[in-house]
């Protein structure tokens, strides 16, 4: 969870309206992530989820806020 408020953190000044957020899937030993893009991109489950491809089946997903369902 701490990479995942930091990887949000990195984008706090670039996501206005949104919230900023981070996100991580981990499948195994394997560590995909995501930050909220600017307005107009993806959301940051949406990035970490694209990141993990077909391994994102079956993993944890970590995120600083409640996924958006809006765009999923």
């Amino acid at each position: 969870m701490r990479r995942a408020l930091t990887l949000a953190a990195a984008v706090r000044t670039r996501t206005a309206p949104n919230p900023w957020v981070g996100c991580l899937v981990v499948a195994g030993h394997d560590v995909f992530e995501g930050a909220t893009e600017p307005p107009g991109g993806p959301h940051a489950e949406v990035v970490a989820l694209a990141a993990a491809g077909r391994l994102a089946a079956g993993a944890t997903l970590y995120t600083t806020l409640e996924p958006c369902a809006t765009r999923v």
